[in-house]
């Protein structure tokens, strides 16, 4: 893929197949949730942070103050915690990560605490705001060589991520990323990105990408999930709401987009 590996988090992968390992797995996370009759929980309560261990921890970023619960009124909270705990249940099936399952951090954008994690992921930037300070230290992040996913927003959220971007990176420019591009093919092979299914959104999804300086031929340094949600699927995987076969595809987008920046 002529994709450049940084020594910050290589990993040795144990790729055991592709579709049909994750359908299996889907299956049986479908099977331990109790297939349609159980859902992911409503106001489930914001769960005290791991404390840092090494092992790969899904971290959640927060704007705003804490709450307690999670809330379809506070957007950064949506899909906490199933969909981030049903990802990771993949990644432990399907690779040799080992990440934390259970156990999944939510940490303020101006915590320092988020330059332990390489990774991060921002929900629903469509009600983003932050403070100097907050902007200033995601910047810094950024600089340092985190790499953010930001997913589950569309059209009409579009002008408040912008303006927050432009906070953190004035100058930032917002590239669509090509089919082509080794984010598609970091483990699966997604050879139309366009293709990955909608929970409900209108239209195709389209994926962008911030890359640093604006340099195409530099690290990319934020992944972009715009007009879609795949998180959705995560959250509601095993539920009966949507195919395994829709859920799939949005999971392999997840491990790519995951895989992606563990290793570049």
């Amino acid at each position: 893929m002529g994709s450049r590996t940084s020594g910050r988090c290589r990993l040795m992968i144990a790729i055991i197949g592709a579709g049909v390992v994750l359908a299996g797995a889907a299956t049986a996370l479908a099977q331990r949730r109790g297939g349609g009759g159980r859902f992911p929980p409503s106001g489930a309560p914001i769960a005290p942070n791991t404390p840092y261990d090494g092992r790969f921890t899904f971290i959640r970023l927060r704007y705003g103050p804490p709450i307690p619960y999670q809330s379809q009124r506070i957007p950064w909270s949506h899909d906490y915690p199933a969909g981030e705990q049903n990802l990771m249940r993949i990644f432990n099936e399907i690779t040799s990560l080992a990440p934390h399952i259970e156990e999944t951090n939510v940490i303020s954008i101006g915590d320092p605490e988020i330059f332990k994690y390489p990774l991060t992921y921002l929900c629903e930037p469509g009600s983003w705001y932050m403070t100097d300070e907050e902007a200033a230290n995601l910047r810094a992040y950024l600089q340092k060589g985190g790499f953010i996913i930001v997913d589950d927003f569309r059209f009409y959220d579009w002008g408040n991520f912008e303006a927050q971007m432009r906070r953190v990176l004035p100058d930032a420019q917002f590239v669509e990323l090509e089919a082509s591009h080794p984010l598609f093919h970091s483990f699966f092979e997604i050879n139309d990105p366009s293709k990955i299914p909608q929970y409900y959104d209108r239209g195709t999804p389209v994926f962008l990408g911030v890359f640093e300086d604006n340099d195409p031929n530099k690290r990319l340094i934020m992944a972009i999930c715009y007009n879609t949600d795949i998180s959705e699927f995560w959250e509601w995987s095993g539920t009966g709401f949507k195919a395994i076969d829709e859920s799939n595809e949005a999971f392999k987008m997840g491990i790519n987009l995951f895989m992606y920046g563990l290793t570049h």
